[in-house]
């Protein structure tokens, strides 16, 4: 079964924004995966002191396939620096994952499967069975 870590913003960590429904939101996505027979687990991150201890014990609980980083830390000018260190600390503690970019919460699904489908991908015969 193909694995997939799906890395965000804490919604709590957002002024302004409907944290609940954001939650909700990216719960309802993370269960997509399993309908599609994809082991996904999300770890949500601030900005701060405390996202690289998160993130490395994310990255290294188990061997990845994927590792989607999410557009709220990609697309946020003021995160760029987390955005940096997210891909660093993937490439260093889960050097075997692909990366994948969504656009939006409602698409992590599509972002891994992209990459879980590209040529070449160890994990590609698995998942194009699984799709079916």
């Amino acid at each position: 079964m193909s694995s997939v870590l799906v890395v965000g913003y804490d919604p709590q960590a957002i002024p302004g924004v409907d944290a609940e429904g954001l939650r909700q939101a990216l719960d309802q996505e993370l269960a997509r995966f399993g309908e599609h027979g994809i082991d996904a687990a999300m770890t949500l991150v601030v900005f701060g002191e405390t996202a690289e201890p998160t993130l490395v014990a994310s990255l290294t609980e188990r061997a990845w396939d994927v590792v989607v980083v999410g557009a709220g830390i990609r697309k946020t000018e003021q995160l760029l620096p987390l955005f940096e260190q997210t891909v660093n600390l993937i490439r260093r503690h889960a050097p075997q994952a692909a990366v994948a970019f969504n656009t939006n919460g409602g698409d992590t699904l599509e972002a891994a499967r992209r990459r879980l489908n590209a040529p070449g991908h160890p994990m590609r015969s698995n998942a194009l069975r699984a799709a079916r």
